[in-house]
């Protein structure tokens, strides 16, 4: 949620970063601010936009600083609650994502001592708490202070009386270290120092940095000094700007057919017809032998999941549970015999999601394998992981998800089809079809991609509109789920997804002539059942928007509008219809002003339960 940049080096910190907040715009965030420190400690901070509070910023010497975009957790929206949070004395500053989960004890015995707030934050606790422990020694204060806080927490903090030095700390709430010459970053997101530098540590829970121009030293709790590994990012400065896009949502929607293709690269051999995961070599045997997969995530990654349970049973003939992270990271799921025979797969696009975390900790701790997707390399679940499939679909900078969530896809359908072929439930030819299938898909999503305008004239038409539906049968109900949340993402609009066969039983209720409904209506085996659902919404006078084959010239007959997409298999249609439904979403919210980027009350990424 909130982003974190803190900067050590020997150039001019404020501009530097200003734009690094910049960077992190999209994580979603209410207020901002920056403290710089020469000879005095200088802050700046006030809610809205970076853009607006660039225009009001004083000139901040320094070549030190540290910086921060709030997402409003302990206490309301205004200038005394954003960051950085200051000590009594001004000599502390503090920039903080997470929750303090004791800080009203905390801050109650702190009044005792005669500390004053200013804010209701919980971060205005650890400002005081480290200025109570220092002696001289600012990475020796922050890590008294750590030891009496509860809670999650990435920090930055630096002191008047340290003109060289940033400490940085963090525990559920992730935290990276970039490495450039003779300057040193701490931020929560890699987008925002890949201008300056792609080398980097991750620092793990428990973990205390401090950094200087010329390094840094990591340490734990205790002091012990901790010898890390280098990570070298591959994303670009130029992967994280909008190359002409008008928004990052729409660029991120066009580069889907080069994110399938970059998923399936590497992962496929027409040769003996086969998938390989390097990521799972020496590692068949579990494979091959598996009774049972339980899929957790959250949000788009969950409906995700809900796609790859129906691939997996269909073609590794395995059983496969799709849990909310949210509801299994509340309670102790119930662990049967053969715990060397299961296997959990946890989906999160920036590996960072706080219940999944929660969740795969969870299953670790009574002995279940943990295959973790995501598209951040070194992220917290990848390293929590026994393995790690990366999506490689580069930096996603728009709040809602698109090219991730098609990238999730294509690796669930990549997992079936190895899963299949090693527990030899597909055979050789049957595999050599699939795969020359899955390798068609980029070249049809961009012939989706090429009917925007088409998909663009029929958003139009979405005026004066307070609800619509989704609908889907089998591999196409989850996409309902997704195409709804998209555009109740971005447009505001109130939208709901359900499988076809459950309108019967109560939505139809609230069907009118004012209240659309997007059906998924490729062919297969539920193709009929499709079109008697539809039937039964037209008898309601409910327009219908229909996303079907190009060679179907048959559903015509029965809606009021028809977006094609290629013909594909029923495990592939699902590709191209979500195609379909984020170019809807993206234009109707274009249509209704809204910010398409950073819609309301939204972050990027949930690093809190």
């Amino acid at each position: 949620m909130c982003g974190i940049i803190g900067y050590v080096g020997n150039k001019n910190a404020m501009p530097i970063l200003v734009n690094s907040l910049k960077k992190l715009d999209y994580r979603g965030y209410d207020s901002a601010g920056i403290s710089t420190l020469e000879d005095e400690l200088y802050t700046f901070k006030d809610e809205g936009e970076i853009r607006v509070l660039e225009k009001s910023i004083p000139d901040m010497p320094g070549t030190l600083g540290i910086g921060h975009t709030r997402w409003a957790t302990h206490g309301g929206v205004c200038k005394e609650n954003a960051h950085p949070q200051l000590s009594g004395s001004g000599k502390i500053a503090v920039v903080h994502n997470g929750i303090i989960a004791n800080f009203g004890t905390l801050r109650e015995n702190l009044k005792e001592d005669g500390y004053t707030f200013k804010s209701e934050t919980d971060t205005e606790v650890v400002a005081h708490l480290v200025e109570k422990y220092y002696k001289g020694d600012l990475e020796e204060a922050t890590r008294r202070a750590l030891k009496d806080i509860e809670g999650s927490y990435a920090l930055a903090v630096m002191c008047k009386d340290e003109k060289n030095r940033i400490v940085a700390a963090r525990k559920g709430s992730p935290l990276i270290l970039g490495i450039g010459e003779n300057e040193n970053f701490a931020t929560s997101d890699i987008s925002a120092i890949i201008e300056h530098t792609n080398k980097v540590f991750f620092l793990d829970d428990g973990e205390i940095a401090s950094i200087t121009n010329d390094g840094m030293c990591i340490t734990d709790l205790d002091g012990i000094t901790i010898e890390k590994e280098v990570s070298i990012i591959d994303w670009t400065y130029k992967d994280v700007e909008k190359a002409g896009y008008a928004h990052y949502m729409l660029k991120e929607i066009h580069e889907q057919p080069r994110v399938v293709h970059q998923a399936v690269l590497g992962r496929i051999s027409e040769v003996d017809a086969s998938v390989k995961f390097e990521e799972l070599d020496g590692f068949k045997p579990f494979f091959s032998s598996l009774e049972e997969i339980s899929i957790v995530a959250c949000g788009t990654s969950y409906y995700a999941g809900m796609y790859g349970k129906y691939v997996i049973e269909s073609m590794a003939e395995t059983q496969v549970k799709v849990e909310l992270a949210t509801e299994y990271s509340q309670y102790i799921p119930i662990i049967f015999n053969n715990i060397e025979k299961k296997l959990m797969i946890a989906i999160t696009q920036s590996g960072e999601t706080a219940d999944t975390l929660v969740a795969i900790k969870r299953a670790k701790n009574v002995g279940t394998k943990i295959l973790v997707i995501s598209n951040s390399p070194g992220s917290t679940a990848s390293r929590l992981a026994d393995w790690t499939i990366l999506c490689k679909s580069g930096p996603e900078i728009g709040v809602a998800a698109t090219k991730t969530f098609t990238s999730q896809l294509t690796v669930l359908y990549l997992i079936a089809l190895y899963l299949g072929q090693l527990k030899k439930t597909i055979g050789a030819h049957h595999a050599s079809e699939l795969i020359k299938k899955l390798k068609s898909i980029p070249q049809a999503i961009q012939n989706v991609l090429d009917q925007s305008d088409e998909i663009k004239r029929c958003a139009s038409g979405i005026k004066g509109i307070s609800s619509m539906f989704f609908i889907g049968r089998k591999n196409n109900y989850p996409i309902a789920l997704e195409g709804a949340l998209k555009l109740k993402e971005i447009s505001y609009i109130h939208a709901e997804g359900f499988s076809a066969g459950e309108l019967k039983h109560g939505p139809f209720a609230l069907l009118t002539e004012k209240t659309p409904v997007v059906a998924l209506c490729n062919r297969c085996n539920s193709y009929e059942k499709m079109l008697s659902s539809i039937v039964e919404i037209k008898a309601r006078n409910a327009p219908v928007i229909a996303v079907a084959d190009a060679d179907d010239n048959e559903i015509k007959k029965y809606v009021d509008k028809v977006l094609k997409v290629p013909p594909a298999s029923v495990d592939l249609s699902p590709m191209l219809n979500t195609i379909v439904c984020q170019l809807f979403a993206y234009h109707v919210a274009d249509y209704n002003g809204c910010p398409i980027d950073k819609p309301r009350n939204l972050a990027k990424s949930v690093t809190v339960e």
